[in-house]
Order: structure tokens, then C-alpha cells, then sequence
């Protein structure tokens, strides 16, 4: 871990000295011949844009595999550990000699929007280049040390996650929930039996794993040697269909036969009358603190290998949680439970010391969560498209009351651009109060640049913009809309978008800022 990572994210936020920007990206978004972006050469470039531009942190969006039936989310995934293939690069296998260039070509897209991700052509199309990958590997034993080395680390989760991929296809992509009783429970029989049945097609399965993390490290430290350290994202609650749930069901609150009793979510508020009802398995704390946090310590780890700092989405969940009775179709009847949280971080920090973590605050907070994040210094966040409506002295989003240990984003993933908020969703009294703020009537095409500036002037040790933001981009290019399972997580931006012009603008800032 770089020494300049702990300062920022565990020192003490009233004598830190350290102020610098970032760019929130996802890596399916990066542009690419193969339908979608990947740990290629074009990760590469974005990190030389980074560079050259001062910017010292890139935040992408969790790694973790995507499912159409999830709508190809990546906060709802099969697993919170391992990687989605997809993200594989093709240019990186020729160089690993696992393809030649002639293979390539029927893995390329001929894309008629390369604006946009689809992801299930993509899997038709790259995954028969890995499977003739896979053959090539199996006879290189160039690999087999490192390929023993990653299995080692990986212990905890490989085996389960690629033994689950082959029985969801045999089972026809059904939950977990509806697999035959002697493998839905995890017999020692049936597991033994459907390891042997399926032997080639797990190791195909660790393969994909192995070789992604492989072309992840060499990215990672590409990014390293260019100052640019990585944000990922932990969604804090897992998929009921996924090989954490099955593998681990004393870990959740389920029934006998696996379906949960209460599922997550938050109570009513101010945006939903009936407040949100996510639908994930709740956590068994009780039984999580008897085996001393074992899973989560595990996750941290594995992210913190893949990552500089982590992002632990709906953060508060970790001090108490919203718990709904399974049958109850919204959020309304659900209740406030206590995580034993005391406990928790102290096992956190006795083994991690002071773990780079930046906690999704947003919504309303009660103090104990307040005091968590205080005690160890996890920096929260701060959206500037949410600070134009309210009491303009008092609103917590508005630049002049931030804290110095924040991270201030323009817009999050979930939002829509700056530009796309401006045109589309403002009321007259946000356009008022902004206008008001930065002393101007404001356009559509300058706004985005302007919050920029907000944010990168503010008192914030770290401000990031999504790159739609950057890039001037409206409406159509954002990347997703809550409460809608259509269109979402598929922009990606151009090559020729990322122009010199932008690159010097975006470091003057940043000079200027002090953020370099």
C-alpha cells in the first residue's frame, strides 16, 4: 500500500495537507474493438490521460461478473470476489502468446454503436476466443507456477465460484434456490460428484479468473508507475443467486430452504414514500461475529489487492441495517437492527491497521454512523448536483460547509451528468440557487466545467468527476438510472473524445486547484 494512500485516507483530516482530483470511469466504459472495454491498451492510454492531465486517482465501478437477468449490473452480481471475464483483453493474450492476430478478428465487434455496450453479443464473441485461449494455456507450462500460485491465494472463493458458473449452466441458469436438493444443500457427495462430472469446464472457469487478475496487477502497476492509484467499489450487500449466498448460508438470514426471511433495503424518506426494497439477503451478524468477520476480512483483502482504496456502497449498513420481512412488497413495515459495528472495525484495524476505505454516506445518517466514520477517519461524500436545493447556508453538499476529510463528486454513477441534470431535471429553483452561488447566469455547455471547478476548488481532499462531466456530455451518456432494469451500464466513450485541448484544460485546473 502507498504511504501516500494512508495519509489521505486515514490521517488525521485536520492537519492533511493532501489535496488531489480523480476521474470516475468504469473499465467497461473505455473504448474498445471488442464491444466492450477491458485491462487493455486502451486502459493504458486512460491512465496516460490521467497523467497528463494531474489527476492521481481513477474510481471504477465493481469488477465483479454481470448477469443479464440482474440487467447486467454490476452491484448485482454472482460473486463478490471474482472478476467478469469479459473485462479479459484480447490485445494482452497475444502478448501472453495464448492468440495470434488473426484471431482477433472474429472476436471484433463491427459494432454499429460503439457508444454503447451489448453485452450478450459480446459474450457470443469473446468467449469462444477464450475458450481457444484455454487450450493454448493448457499446453504452456510456462503458467503453471503462476497459475498454482494465484489458485493458492485464492483459495477462499475460487473453487466455490467456478463450481458454481458450470451448475448454473447445467441447471440452466436457474437460482441456486432450484437446484436439485443434494447440491442445493452443499452434500459432500454431490459436491464431489459434480467436481469430477465437470472438471475440464471448472478449470476453464479458474483460468478466466487467473488470467484476468494477471492482465489486472500489470494494469495496476502500469497505473502505479504513472502516480494513478485505483478506486474500486464493494457493494455492501451480495445477489441471493449468487455463489456467496450458497456457499455461505449460515451467513444470511435464510429459511430451510435457502430463501431469505428479511432482505435489505431503507425506510421511507423524503425521495419514496414506501422507501426502497432491494431485495438482498440481510447479513447474520451474530453468526458473522462468532467466526470472527472471517468473510468479510476476506473480501477487504481480496479488494485490497485489486485496489489503492475501496468504496463501501450504503456504508451505514455496516452500524445498522434496515431489515424487511421477506413477504412485505415494500419497505414501509421494515426495522432498524443493530450490527454488532464495535466489534467489527476493531477487527478491521487489528488486522488491516488503517484500511483505505471511503464510505458512501449519502441519505440521512444517524450518529452512531456519524461517530464510526469520525473515530476512523473514512472520509464520506459530498454530491454538488444534489446541493442546489434547501437552505443554500446550511446544505451539506454546498462547497463552503464541507469538511476536509470528503470526497466531492459532481455526479455519481447513479446520477445523471451535470449537463443532462441542467436540461433535464433542475427545478427553476436549483437553476436559481446555482446561478446564485457562482454569481452568473449559467448555460447548459458551461455548467459542467463550472461544477468542476466548484469541486476541485472546494476544501475536499479528494474531488472526482465522472467522465461524462469532463467530456461536456448530456443525458443520453449517463450510466445509469435507479429504478430502471433497461439501457443501463452500457456507455462507453470514444478515442478521438479524450482531445489534447481537454487534457491541458483539465490540468491548468488542477494546478490551479493545488490538487497536483
Amino acid at each position: 500500500m502507498f504511504e501516500f494512500v494512508r495519509k489521505m485516507f486515514a490521517s488525521d483530516p485536520e492537519t492533511s495537507k493532501d489535496r488531489r482530483s480523480g476521474i470516475l470511469l468504469h473499465l467497461s466504459s473505455l473504448p474498445s474493438a471488442f464491444g466492450i472495454g477491458d485491462a487493455g491498451p486502451a486502459a493504458y492510454r486512460f491512465v496516460d490521460f490521467c497523467y497528463k492531465a494531474g489527476q492521481t486517482y481513477w474510481q471504477i465501478l465493481p469488477l465483479n461478473p454481470v448477469v443479464q437477468g440482474f440487467g447486467n449490473s454490476p452491484y448485482s452480481s454472482i460473486s463478490a470476489f471474482a472478476a467478469d471475464p469479459l473485462f479479459i483483453s484480447p490485445e494482452c493474450l497475444i502478448r501472453e502468446g495464448l492468440c495470434v492476430a488473426a484471431d482477433l478478428h472474429r472476436c471484433r465487434s463491427g459494432e454499429q454503436h460503439p457508444e454503447r455496450t451489448d453485452y450478450e453479443a459480446v459474450r457470443a464473441l469473446k468467449m469462444p476466443l477464450l475458450q481457444s485461449a484455454f487450450q493454448q494455456f493448457k499446453n504452456a507450462s510456462r503458467f503453471e507456477h503462476d497459475y498454482a500460485v494465484f489458485c493458492k491465494e485464492e483459495n477462499a472463493w475460487l473453487d466455490d465460484f467456478a463450481l458454481f458458473i458450470v451448475l448454473r449452466a447445467h441447471f440452466k441458469e436457474q437460482s441456486w434456490t432450484a437446484w436439485t436438493p443434494d447440491i442445493r444443500h452443499r452434500l459432500p457427495v454431490a459436491v464431489a460428484k459434480y467436481r469430477a462430472a465437470f472438471a475440464e469446464e471448472i478449470y476453464f472457469q479458474k483460468f478466466l479468473q487467473f488470467i484476468f487478475h494477471r492482465q489486472w496487477k500489470e494494469l495496476k502497476e502500469y497505473a502505479r508507475h504513472k502516480n494513478v492509484k485505483i478506486i474500486g467499489d464493494i457493494p455492501i450487500y451480495v445477489s441471493l443467486d449468487s455463489v456467496d449466498v450458497w456457499s455461505n448460508p449460515s451467513m444470511f438470514q435464510l429459511d430451510a430452504e435457502g430463501q431469505p426471511l428479511c432482505v435489505a433495503g431503507v425506510p421511507p424518506d423524503y425521495f419514496s414514500q414506501t422507501g426502497q426494497r432491494w431485495g438482498n439477503p440481510v447479513y447474520n451478524w451474530t453468526y458473522l461475529k462468532d467466526n470472527h468477520f472471517a468473510w468479510w476480512v476476506d473480501r477487504l483483502r481480496h479488494n485490497f489487492r485489486l485496489y489503492d482504496v475501496a468504496r463501501i456502497d450504503h456504508f451505514r449498513g455496516l452500524v445498522g441495517y434496515w431489515a424487511i420481512p421477506a413477504a412485505e412488497p415494500t419497505a414501509v413495515n421494515g426495522q432498524w437492527e443493530p450490527v454488532p459495528y464495535e466489534d467489527f472495525f476493531q477487527t478491521l484495524t487489528q488486522i488491516f491497521s488503517r484500511p483505505p476505505i471511503i464510505a458512501e454516506d449519502l441519505g440521512i445518517l444517524t450518529d452512531d454512523v456519524k461517530e464510526v466514520m469520525a473515530r476512523y477517519h473514512f472520509p464520506g461524500m459530498r454530491i454538488l448536483l444534489f446541493a442546489f436545493s434547501g437552505d443554500q447556508e446550511t446544505h451539506p453538499y454546498l462547497p463552503h460547509n464541507y469538511v476536509r476529510n470528503c470526497v466531492v463528486y459532481t455526479g455519481t454513477h447513479d446520477n445523471n451528468t451535470v449537463r443532462g441534470w441542467f436540461e433535464n431535471e433542475a427545478s427553476p429553483e436549483e437553476i436559481r440557487n446555482l446561478n446564485a452561488y457562482l454569481k452568473r447566469e449559467v448555460t447548459c455547455l458551461e455548467v459542467p466545467w463550472l461544477l468542476i471547478r466548484l469541486a476541485m476548488n472546494s476544501r475536499a481532499r479528494l474531488s472526482l468527476f465522472p467522465l461524462q462531466d469532463i467530456l461536456g456530455l448530456g443525458k443520453a451518456n449517463r450510466m445509469n438510472t435507479p429504478a430502471t432494469t433497461q439501457g443501463n451500464w452500457q456507455w462507453r466513450f470514444l478515442e478521438n473524445q479524450l482531445t489534447d485541448d481537454i487534457t491541458v484544460k483539465l490540468r491548468e485546473l488542477t494546478h490551479k486547484a493545488q490538487r497536483c
